[in-house]
């Protein structure tokens, strides 16, 4: 399934575009800033984002078994059934638990909306302490 497995968030980088390693680095910083003291860690040799839980994670299109779209970035979150949504930016697609929104341009980012969520995501987790 996984060809490889990176060692280290450098190894990670280093295998992904660069036009993509400017949407994860944008979605990085909003996912760090938006829930403080969360922790990092490569899972599926993606980057995730975690407390008590799995919240959320990045998947750039360069790690291709993860299906998304060409030169796209994924911010997923692991618990996306349980969000509120209102504005149904989330794209459930057939799944049941994990809904995900893919990103061309940073300009495709609502910063806004995207902090909401990650700050409901994260009050989601606390209830898991």
């Amino acid at each position: 399934m996984q060809p490889f497995k990176f060692h280290s968030f450098q190894e990670f980088f280093d295998a992904i575009s660069p036009k993509e390693r400017v949407l994860v680095d944008l979605l990085r910083s909003t996912i760090l800033e938006s829930i403080p003291n969360c922790k990092e860690k490569l899972s599926y040799n993606v980057p995730y984002f975690y407390k008590n839980r799995n919240i959320c994670f990045i998947w750039p299109a360069s790690i291709p078994w993860g299906n998304v779209p060409l030169d796209g970035v994924s911010l997923g979150f692991c618990y996306g059934n349980l969000l509120e949504d209102a504005e149904d930016y989330l794209d459930k697609g057939k799944r049941k638990q994990v809904y995900m929104k893919t990103f061309f341009e940073p300009t495709d980012i609502t910063i806004e909306t995207v902090m909401t969520l990650l700050k409901e995501a994260a009050e989601i987790d606390n209830l898991w302490k």
